[in-house]
């Protein structure tokens, strides 16, 4: 059985993008192929990242509680 799957190299692992019907343990053979992304494509998945990233809110509102407070609520 011969499979092409992508995969996401992170952290020094790669990862299918896919699930693969493979036993626990079962050793494969990789043939690695970069895949190169067009310029214009990371440009506008950062720039998708950006904007989504600016309308988030991350600040609450009121004060923040303490560590005892969060660690030990009443």
């Amino acid at each position: 059985m011969i499979l092409k799957v992508d995969a996401i190299h992170t952290a020094g692992v790669l990862k299918p993008t896919r699930d693969l019907p493979l036993r626990e343990n079962q050793r494969v053979r990789l043939i690695v192929q970069p895949i190169e992304e067009p310029e214009q494509d990371r440009t506008a998945a950062i720039a998708r990242l950006k904007a989504g990233i600016a309308s988030m809110d991350f600040f609450s509102d009121g004060t923040l509680p303490t560590r005892e407070q969060r660690h030990h609520p009443k």
